[in-house]
């Protein structure tokens, strides 16, 4: 995995992801970790984790992922911070200052997204009868996909775990976060905005379409949680900084032109849970590599100007802690 690992790095990747919630990763002790860890860090790049737990160990996972990140040299950067499970709700109060806690030593970052529910595949082990378990998709049952988990175990007369195991493979929007966490952590200045969203499924989570408007409508102009500037640098410029993307992330002469034109007092996400593929408003120009790529009212996409982005040799000069 090392081997593997320098040979993505020489070739322009910016660091390494970890998915330990996952099955095989979990598996993955922290020694391990380390070791790519050590990898990333001669390249100047980063780490990016989905943390072990979420749920009743959070604090332990925030843990491992720290010192795997201080011991191997490299930022961290927590995946879509969240405290899951009615029982671990408040829990931000716990996490937001250890993870502060640990920004005193070495660089951290976190995302977020604007919402209660997460997703992701259909796990029995989330499924505890208490939280809305929305059907994203199944591969057995596609005809079930929209609905809740409750609606159709009560259809079939079983219980919703039965009810999960028969729609496998499948995935799941599973809504186990509390509004005042999710609050808390999008406010927290460690933390950027992202959609986490799962463009495959046959009926994803709403954040796929929806959630920077969703910043914007609802936690910048209706809770006025923080500026506008700093709403739009959550999305932009400190993504782009804390991963080491270079030359993007502000408007800046001689960089990528990368541009979003909105009315500010107009913008809102209207992609929902029911209907999740509908088009945001107050959208008016997105501009990619400085190429119209999305007008208000046209069909769809007018140009395609991205392009994979690789970690350049003047990035990697500019690694040093910022």
């Amino acid at each position: 995995m090392c081997a593997l690992l320098e040979r993505c790095m020489e070739e322009g990747a910016t660091g390494m992801s970890s998915g330990l919630f996952y099955t095989p990763a979990f598996a993955a002790p922290p020694d391990e970790l380390v070791r790519l860890a050590k990898v990333i860090s001669r390249f100047g790049g980063v780490y990016s984790t989905h943390l072990r737990d979420e749920m009743a160990t959070i604090v332990e996972a925030l843990h491992e992922a720290g010192s795997t990140a201080f011991e191997g040299g490299v930022p961290l950067i927590i995946s879509h911070h969240k405290c899951a499970g009615p029982a671990n709700w408040g829990r931000t109060l716990e996490t937001l200052p250890f993870i502060e806690s640990l920004a005193r030593r070495q660089e951290v970052a976190m995302d977020v997204y604007p919402y209660v529910a997460g997703s992701t595949v259909l796990r029995e082990d989330l499924v505890d009868g208490v939280i809305d378990v929305l059907l994203s998709w199944s591969e057995p049952h596609p005809e079930m996909t929209g609905r809740t988990l409750a609606s159709i175990a009560q259809e079939w007369g079983v219980d919703q775990k039965a009810a999960c195991r028969r729609l496998q493979p499948g995935g799941a929007c599973y809504f186990q976060m509390h509004e005042d966490d999710v609050r808390r952590v999008i406010a927290h200045p460690l933390s950027m905005i992202g959609s986490d969203g799962l463009p495959h499924d046959q009926h994803p989570h709403p954040r796929l379409w929806g959630a920077f408007p969703r910043v914007l409508a609802r936690y910048w102009r209706e809770e006025k949680l923080f500026s506008l500037e700093t709403a739009i640098y959550k999305m932009t410029g400190l993504s782009a900084r804390n991963f080491r993307l270079h030359l993007r992330g502000q408007l800046k002469t001689g960089w990528h032109a990368d541009v979003v034109v909105f009315d500010p007092q107009r913008v809102k996400d209207v992609a929902t849970y029911g209907n999740p593929l509908a088009r945001s408003e107050g959208i008016a120009r997105v501009y990619v590599n400085g190429e119209l790529a999305y007008e208000e009212g046209s069909p769809g996409v007018l140009a395609r100007a991205g392009r994979m982005l690789t970690k350049d040799k003047a990035a990697i000069a500019e690694a040093a802690p910022l």
